[in-house]
């Protein structure tokens, strides 16, 4: 099927969960998912209840304790999981074409992200037999100590709906590396290209209940996750809001979290900058994805003696965006993911207005009326207490601040509750290791931005979450380390 040409499909797709190796389906409620290009219903899922939750975590559970792939060999599992990259890449079409439907980013992004999930397949699958403990053989010749590392156990994940699959792939073939039974929910707007990814690692044989996707609500299927006693470890990415609430969630029992949360991104550019490099590095930061990404670089922090040049550069760029059709070659910028989120974008670029900022770009609804299109934006004389200062908009807004000297840059760029990505542009090697170390985030980019591969760990600082996943910790995260001693001589009597 060539993908590219189908544009919206002619039937609605009706997805089932994946329960203990079955596919699940009953006359329940259904949500239904419209296109946020189109306007047209493209796919539906079933409204997960807490039964449904309650038969996945206990399928979870008995395949962990039965060894049915956490006692499997690590090569068996790493081999498995380069099965799973092989297909993910013969289904490269058919996975960014639901991609592109269910969230509206531009297929050839779609593309892109579906190659770099086969990439992150292919580097977990390396890390199930990398992962490994320690001896210590310094306790005399009378003892021997060992660190063990084992699998975590029953793992609840629970995925946005920014980057579905890509996010899905930063952590499921890692938390399956390490030997763990998971229980996956899918944001109720994106869970198609989820539910392909069971039915392909169901296709290749992994052991029933080692893999569950439960489709749904947060309540009451991602509050469950949290709360229920039998899942020992949440990955959760999404708001920071939601993350204080997982977070007081998994204290009934005292679970293992990893959270990839909000970010409010600095983008900090040096007066010996090139600017054209940095214009472009900026307008694919605010635009990419439509600003919807946990690290797009949303406030622009510039020195006082270039802002002038620099915004001409980033307003002449930004007239050659194209916003539309995600499914049209050449669009750069698709909707955002539903109306309520357009909305929230547009009384955030009202506020901006109100409260004394000036709009030197964009701030209107633009496209179709089917679609929710907003156009690239951007504010000048934007204060520290404005809301679109302090709030993540989720959107392609773009606050500018200047600053005189370093210390004042370095302070702007850290007076955030915020601290998951950061961009500097300078030609200056000193002064980029300088702003490398001094900004609190988790990750920094100098002289490019959002970028990187499976290799490199991911995660924040601050309110921006807990724990990294991917790189060489990707795997590691979701195991628990356990000392031993063995006693190898006699013992000496104690009493």
């Amino acid at each position: 099927m060539n993908y590219w040409v189908k544009g919206v499909p002619t039937e609605v797709l009706h997805n089932k969960q994946f329960i203990d190796g079955s596919w699940v389906s009953d006359d329940g409620d259904r949500f239904v998912r419209d296109s946020p290009a189109h306007g047209v219903p493209v796919s539906t899922i079933q409204i997960g209840r807490s039964d449904h939750v309650e038969n996945a975590i206990t399928a979870a559970r008995s395949s962990f304790e039965k060894g049915a792939w956490s006692k499997v060999p690590a090569a068996d599992r790493a081999e498995l999981l380069r099965k799973a990259a092989s297909k993910i890449a013969d289904r490269r079409e058919e996975l960014a074409y639901w991609e592109t439907l269910e969230t509206g980013k531009p297929y050839q992004q779609s593309l892109n992200e579906v190659d770099g999930s086969v990439e992150l397949w292919n580097y977990a699958a390396g890390q199930a037999q990398t992962i490994h403990g320690e001896t210590f053989d310094n306790f005399g010749d009378g003892s021997l100590g060992f660190v063990l590392r084992e699998p975590v156990g029953v793992v609840g994940l629970i995925t946005p709906w920014n980057f579905p699959l890509f996010i899905l792939s930063e952590r499921l073939p890692f938390i399956l590396a390490s030997g763990n039974s998971v229980v996956v929910k899918p944001s109720e707007f994106t869970s198609t290209t989820t539910i392909t990814m069971a039915e392909i690692l169901n296709d290749l044989g992994m052991p029933n209940g080692v893999l569950n996707v439960v489709t749904g609500f947060g309540d009451p299927v991602g509050s469950t996750l949290l709360e229920h006693e039998d899942v020992d470890m949440v990955s959760f990415t999404g708001s920071t809001r939601v993350g204080q609430i997982a977070m007081k969630a998994a204290a009934k029992n005292i679970k293992k979290l990893s959270l990839e949360l909000g970010g409010k991104n600095p983008v900090v550019v040096l007066p010996d900058a090139d600017l054209d490099k940095a214009a472009d590095g900026i307008v694919y930061g605010i635009c990419f994805n439509a600003g919807q990404c946990c690290v797009s670089g949303s406030r622009l922090i510039v020195h006082e003696s270039i802002k002038d040049a620099l915004i001409e550069k980033i307003v002449a760029l930004l007239k050659n965006v194209r916003v539309g059709d995600p499914f049209e070659p050449g669009v750069h910028m698709g909707p955002i993911v539903n109306s309520q989120q357009m909305n929230r974008i547009l009384d955030l670029i009202a506020s901006g207005s109100n409260q004394g900022g000036k709009l030197v770009h964009g701030g209107n609804r633009t496209g179709s009326e089917l679609g929710h299109f907003v156009e690239p934006t951007v504010f000048c004389n934007v204060e520290e207490d404005m809301w679109i200062a302090k709030e993540e908009i989720f959107g392609p807004v773009l606050s500018v601040f200047t600053f005189e000297s370093e210390d004042e840059a370095i302070h702007l760029a850290n007076a955030t509750e915020f601290g998951l990505s950061a961009t500097v542009w300078t030609q200056g090697l000193d002064t980029g290791f300088k702003f490398m170390r001094k900004i609190k985030a988790g990750r920094v980019w100098v002289n490019t931005t959002i970028t990187g591969g499976p290799e490199m760990p991911i995660g924040g600082y601050k309110q921006s979450g807990l724990g990294r996943e991917t790189g060489l910790v990707g795997a590691i995260e979701y195991t628990e380390t356990k000392s031993a001693i063995v006693d190898l001589g006699d013992r000496k009597s104690w009493v």
